[in-house]
């Protein structure tokens, strides 16, 4: 099967409209077409329903998209190996969280960068489940996750522990009057810290899935949240943000996971030597 192949239906599943594909993927509509006609002939499925204006996926067009990413993302992993492999380098592929890249991984690949200089690295951000399961399928090296994935396969180190501190945009906030209070999705260890501490007694303005979002908007719409303080150094230092006095500090732990049986294990563990460890 050719990934060109693959690559097409996956847009159109995303587009559900040939016009809107063919224009992404710079085809013309009839290749588009062509293309899926190809597709469906050699799975001998058919894997969308053209009988409405729009097209709609069949259950065999649902089932080859939970593949087609799989296997488009394996496909591009062998094609930077086998192209690196002339230079000596290692292919390191890392996963991680979108707010664990912005707390601790930025400066843990400009460490790889200065200190190991036979590492190629090749980064993605994924959701907790997408982690889990692109470790146990070999699509990834290492993963970085609030909560590490519980197997004998995977061997899981804790990399980070983040202080998280209450932070806001008004000088002289009280802990126990806080304004436009904005919670951010730490993960359920986190969730218990602050319920246990607060009770139920402050009912937050908005929800927020990462930090940099909540930073983010407080800083223009004003208020108060939990932020790593690594995140939000330079306002604090700008007096932009100011510490909530009195208040609690959470810690969110980090962990990276790696299977245990990997022909690039040394490579993973040099890498996570030169974590930039956070204590509280």
């Amino acid at each position: 099967m050719k990934i060109e192949l693959l690559s097409t239906f996956l847009e159109v599943s995303r587009t559900l409209h040939v016009r809107v594909a063919a224009e992404n993927l710079f085809l013309t509509q009839a290749a588009v077409s062509a293309r899926i006609k190809q597709l469906e002939e050699e799975l001998g499925v058919q894997l969308f329903d053209r009988s409405h204006k729009r097209l709609k996926l069949t259950p065999e067009g649902h089932r080859l998209g939970r593949h087609a990413n799989e296997m488009l993302t394996l496909w591009q992993k062998t094609k930077l190996d086998v192209g690196i492999a002339q230079s000596n380098s290692t292919q390191l592929f890392v996963g991680s969280m979108t707010s664990i890249w912005d707390i601790v991984l930025q400066d843990w690949l400009q460490k790889i960068h200065r200190n190991l200089d036979d590492v190629c690295l090749y980064t993605h951000t994924y959701s907790a489940p997408e982690l889990r399961k692109q470790i146990q399928t070999r699509l990834i090296d290492i993963a970085f996750l609030f909560e590490p994935p519980y197997s004998e396969e995977v061997i899981t180190e804790k990399v980070a522990t983040v202080p998280l501190h209450l932070v806001s945009t008004s000088e002289n906030s009280d802990i126990n009057a806080l304004e436009n209070f904005i919670t951010v999705d730490y993960g359920e260890s986190v969730n218990a810290q602050f319920q246990r501490f607060f009770d139920d007694q402050i009912t937050p303005w908005h929800h927020m899935s990462q930090p940099k979002m909540a930073l983010n908007f407080i800083l223009e719409a004003g208020g108060c949240a939990f932020l790593p303080r690594q995140l939000c150094f330079e306002h604090l230092r700008k007096k932009k943000l100011f510490m909530v006095e009195n208040s609690p500090t959470f810690e969110r732990e980090v962990f990276a996971a790696f299977l245990a049986k990997n022909q690039k294990l040394a490579t993973i563990e040099d890498a996570l030597q030169v974590f930039p460890y956070i204590r509280s």
